[in-house]
């Protein structure tokens, strides 16, 4: 968790990676480790950020735009930005208000808020801070209790449904496993039941037993509690379960976008989890382009993994997404501030997006779309 006693001020950030630099003075190395890394060799976890810096955008010049349209439609309804705050795990970890700081600061700038299945906060605490909430679910081995985090959700206002399906386990995080890394016993996942979210935590002898295993307690946690075979089949399933907006998430090859579609999905996630799944995955805006034309108008199509300014929400706009996830940069600004550090993220972010908007011509988040990219190996 933060350090309290390291002063930080989040006014001086002027952005997203004047936050990143913010947080990792008050978070404790492993803790700061937990959520910069990813997988194996971290190939993917860099190719996010090089991938996005070689897409170059053609503005367009005399078109009259200033004060650009910046809200969308997401699902569920729309949003003041192309913006959702992606689930993220265990938030309490980086600082003591976790999700429920996240959430209001997301209510303040108008985008959902996304919970996790592993939030530190129930779901109910969450949607009472909460503006627009989405529910992203971890598929658990028991289906009836995914039945009821189904239930949980919607009670609680939950206007889509998310479920990730890049996880059949988790990859091998090695930041995690050099570390030894275990959650805090103050930090656990409070959606589940106490036997389900025990073993998170550990002491001296079990940090030692998985350092020896080459595992981290989350990992070791997760091959318990998730369900590790899904198909096709449990997401029709789902769609049977729910009213609400479907939204799969981690979707790579257009072939499996086409097939979340057939499903019943009403959006789907490009993502490579941010770098912490498949160590040898694409980065996304790379896959993005052939997802958009497979999916061909038949259901929503957002960015995750990598966006880390308002440029690079305008690099997936153009790319076809409907709008974005922002993960990483969020948990920083969480870190370095709590809500108020939140807040920040998402006013420089608007910024951001309002000046890269102006600059290229666009009125509006729909012309986004009608711009040309260009990459190193020529236009897309």
């Amino acid at each position: 968790m933060a350090d309290p006693g390291v002063p930080v001020d989040c006014d001086t950030a002027v952005c997203l990676a004047d936050l990143a630099e913010l947080a990792r003075r008050v978070l404790p190395a492993a803790v700061y480790d937990f959520v910069a890394g990813g997988s194996g060799a971290e190939t993917t976890l860099a190719g996010n950020r090089a991938a996005l810096d070689r897409v170059a955008v053609l503005p367009r010049v005399l078109t009259g735009t200033a004060d650009p349209d910046l809200s969308a439609r997401l699902p569920g309804g729309v949003a003041a930005l192309p913006v959702a705050a992606a689930p993220m795990a265990y938030q309490r970890l980086v600082h003591p208000d976790g999700e429920l700081a996240l959430a209001r600061a997301s209510a303040a700038a108008g985008v959902p808020f996304v919970a996790s299945t592993l939030s530190s906060y129930p779901i109910e605490e969450i949607a009472a801070v909460a503006g627009p909430l989405w529910f992203q679910l971890y598929w658990l081995r028991d289906r009836s209790l995914v039945r009821a985090l189904l239930a949980r959700a919607e009670a609680a206002g939950a206007t889509a449904m998310m479920v990730t399906v890049d996880v059949p386990l988790m990859a091998r995080r090695l930041r995690d496993v050099r570390n030894a890394f275990t959650l805090p016993e103050t930090v656990v996942a409070a959606n589940l039941t106490r036997d389900l979210a025990a073993g998170l935590a550990a002491g001296p002898d079990d940090r030692a037993h998985l350092a020896a295993t080459g595992v981290s307690a989350v990992a070791a946690h997760t091959a318990d509690v998730f369900a590790p075979a899904l198909t096709w089949q449990d997401i029709e399933w789902l769609r049977g379960q729910t009213d609400l907006p479907l939204v799969v998430k981690g979707l790579l090859d257009p072939r499996d976008a086409a097939l979340a579609v057939e499903a019943g999905a009403d959006a789907v996630v490009v993502s490579n989890h941010g770098g912490r799944q498949f160590d040898g995955a694409p980065p996304s805006i790379v896959a993005l382009p052939a997802v958009v034309d497979a999916v061909a108008g038949r259901a929503q199509v957002l960015l995750d993994s990598g966006v880390a300014s308002g440029t690079d929400v305008l690099r997936a706009l153009a790319g076809g997404a409907a709008g974005v996830l922002v993960g990483r940069p969020l948990l920083w600004a969480l870190a370095a501030g709590g809500e108020r550090g939140a807040r920040r993220a998402f006013d420089l972010l608007r910024a951001e997006l309002s000046d890269a908007l102006t600059l290229a011509g666009c009125a509006d988040v729909a012309g986004a779309r009608d711009l040309r990219t260009l990459t190193i190996g020529g236009t897309r």
